[in-house]
């Protein structure tokens, strides 16, 4: 269908190589292109809709964007009240959709709503909704702290039809898609998050040996040389976690624990380098004609966007079986 047919660690090479883009909303359209919106399409989608979306998609003719959080579900996608209700040969869809990357100008969504009453699990499905169709509203283009070359979008759906052959995969099976699609969502933002640290960190220490504070460089006081060695130190810890979970995915296992793992340390990590740093870098830091600055907003969405800490706390939990059965 246009790719290169290769195996997923490739993805993540590619990932750590845009981190070197010094605004990190570039590598996460692009993430929504190669690892959040198209995946499930990849795998289960019908050859139909592949040749329709797909093709165009990975040749960059289609932006594509996914269709997941509402406001009042972002991390807990079982709760999203959009509807599509089953009419003839078509799906009509109502309900909305918030913060959605690449919302305001993309051509096609990959839309999850409930198809059914059953239970949140088992009720809902992935659809390839194409964004010109009659009843799909941009409400609004959100301003946002960080991220601010990234377009995040508002939307509406009232009483959009869309031909049911645009179903992703078997009804009902929605849910485990967006799952499956979310693992490589998460790694990919911890390998563009990666190399964006390893940035900061070594502008920093050549910023810190540059900048003199009575008399001396800020880099020879000892709280700020082992400050930057303990954060670079981190920053290695989670890549080799990174590569671990990779690896193990390449081979077909389940890797949403190591998934979920990388993704809680790399939000905090990244709060914490960008803290750290910024820091050290005085008034300077407080500007944003640096690059430390921008991280410090940009990277804040790591803790948040493709589940919140908290959320992959909760799931590792769960894989480790510390939490009381319901």
């Amino acid at each position: 269908y246009g790719g290169m047919g290769l195996d997923f660690s490739y993805n993540i090479a590619v990932a750590e190589e845009l981190g070197n883009i010094r605004c990190a909303g570039i590598p996460m359209a692009v993430g929504v292109q190669a690892g959040m919106a198209t995946p499930a399409l990849t795998r289960f989608g019908s050859h139909e809709l592949k040749k329709q979306f797909l093709i165009p998609t990975i040749a960059g003719d289609f932006v594509a964007c996914l269709g997941i959080s509402e406001a009042g579900a972002g991390s807990d996608v079982a709760n999203i009240k959009t509807t599509a209700v089953r009419k003839g040969d078509d799906y009509v869809i109502n309900g909305g959709k918030m913060w959605i990357t690449s919302g305001s100008q993309a051509d096609w969504m990959c839309l999850l709503a409930n198809t059914s009453e059953g239970p949140p699990h088992r009720n809902k499905s992935l659809i390839c909704l194409p964004m010109d169709l009659p009843g799909i509203h941009v409400a609004k283009k959100i301003d946002k702290l960080g991220m601010r070359s990234s377009d995040t979008a508002q939307i509406f759906f009232e009483d959009v039809r869309v031909p049911s052959k645009n179903l992703i995969g078997e009804e009902g099976k929605g849910f485990t898609y967006q799952m499956l699609q979310f693992q490589e969502e998460r790694l990919w933002g911890v390998a563009t998050a990666l190399t964006s640290l390893d940035t900061i960190i070594q502008e920093t220490i050549e910023y810190s040996r540059q900048r003199k504070v009575f008399g001396q460089p800020v880099l020879h006081n000892q709280t700020v040389h082992f400050r930057l060695a303990e954060l670079a130190t981190e920053v290695e810890l989670l890549r080799s976690l990174l590569r671990r979970a990779v690896a193990l995915y390449v081979e077909g296992n389940d890797v949403t624990k190591f998934a979920s793992m990388a993704k809680l340390k790399a939000g905090r990590l990244a709060r914490e380098v960008t803290d750290s740093c910024l820091q050290f870098w005085g008034g300077m830091g407080f500007t944003s004609e640096v690059l430390v600055s921008r991280f410090y907003r940009d990277l804040r969405l790591v803790s948040i966007g493709g589940g919140t800490d908290e959320t992959m706390l909760s799931i590792i939990c769960k894989y480790m079986e510390i939490l009381p059965s319901k």
